[in-house]
């Protein structure tokens, strides 16, 4: 048969056994539409492009799930595949920081460290995600001082899409909004009554052009794939973008903050592929303002103890903070004992006597407004 596939040849294209897709046939989740000339099952390619969104479901859901996000008839094939695209991103980011947890064990066995059973189940998934996701929502909240230069470069907006929102800090209250987050992490962690949040990332956003006043997004571009991309993707769907993200244009702009400079070089490691900030306020015609970090900032993020060096010492602090799990166990390690060993010599507090009379102090954060 022309323009069909036997279901052998398709078992064999996309790495499944013949009896898998029995299995899908039988209970109805990818049918064959057709039959050979002896009776046995043939694909057409509106099959294979069926199948495909199961088998990319199939890292995320189980079947039923699956059946009925591919039976959806709101979404097109573009939708399908942006689903698909949040579910690998979601299953990078959990190999990650599973491999994170794994090489936290290994360390404290090859110490001779006992090894808890609730320290073991952390390597599984949902647990390990359940205890980052409880620390996210301890220790990252919104900075009403920081908030307040956001909200203000909103303008007049009514509505706004948030996105890589996360669990939905600095989401204004007055306004219409509307939220972005690939991850089922971060969307399960936002509270009871927020926004509305959609399963998508910022280089593809599912909405037409000019579809709000305003897009925002806070602390997120460092994660995304193609910063670029996703910056432009906000200005085509928005007639106002603000954007809170880091400055690496500045010579030596790793000496700005004590903890980079001193205890964590890695961290130039981090950003080595992040877009200098001058090129990303271009590609969206953007001005940079400073946002300067109070002593006190409510919002956990990774220079908010910048005058109160002991915070960093706590594991459920670092645990909210992407930057630790990105250098590794080795460097954060060693970060945390010269810290401590620092701190309690008196040697931190001679090198940085500067900081104590500082009310907030200017770490590279910048808001971009276009």
């Amino acid at each position: 048969m022309e323009d069909h596939w036997t279901v052998g040849r398709v078992a064999e294209l996309a790495g499944v056994s013949v009896r898998t897709l029995h299995h899908y046939d039988e209970i109805g989740l990818v049918r064959p539409s057709a039959r050979t000339g002896s009776g046995y099952r043939a694909y057409a390619a509106g099959d294979v492009e069926r199948l495909r969104e199961v088998l990319g479901g199939r890292l995320g859901f189980g079947l039923r799930e699956i059946a009925e996000l591919v039976d959806d008839p709101s979404a097109d094939a573009i939708a399908h595949l942006r689903r698909l695209r949040g579910l690998q991103v979601e299953r990078r980011d959990s190999a990650d920081a599973m491999v994170a947890a794994i090489d936290r064990e290994l360390k404290a066995r090859e110490r001779g460290l006992t090894v808890t059973p609730e320290e073991q189940l952390e390597m599984l998934g949902a647990r390990l995600y359940d205890a980052i996701g409880g620390a996210y929502t301890a220790t990252r909240r919104t900075e009403p001082r920081v908030a307040a230069q956001i909200w203000d470069a909103l303008g007049d907006a009514r509505t706004v899409l948030n996105v890589g929102a996360g669990t939905g800090s600095y989401e204004p209250a007055d306004r219409a909004v509307t939220a972005v987050e690939p991850s089922a992490v971060m969307r399960g962690q936002r509270p009871a009554g927020s926004a509305p949040c959609v399963a998508a990332a910022a280089e593809n956003l599912p909405f037409e052009d000019r579809s709000f006043d305003t897009a925002m997004a806070v602390s997120t571009v460092h994660h995304w794939e193609d910063p670029t991309a996703g910056l432009c993707e906000m200005r085509r769907v928005a007639r106002r973008v603000v954007v809170l993200t880091f400055d690496t244009d500045e010579p030596g702009w790793q000496d700005r903050f004590w903890l980079t400079r001193d205890y964590l070089p890695e961290f130039a490691d981090v950003l080595a592929g992040f877009p200098p900030l001058g090129g990303m306020a271009g590609a969206i015609g953007a001005r940079a303002e400073p946002v300067p970090i109070p002593w006190d900032c409510a919002d956990g993020l990774f220079e908010a103890y910048w005058r109160r060096p002991e915070a960093y010492l706590e594991d459920r602090v670092r645990r909210a903070m992407s930057v630790w799990t990105r250098v590794g166990p080795e460097a954060e390690q060693r970060a945390v004992r010269n810290l401590r060993d620092d701190l309690g010599s008196g040697r931190w507090a001679e090198r940085n006597s500067d900081l104590g009379g500082l009310e907030a102090a200017d770490l590279g954060l910048r808001l971009l407004v276009a």
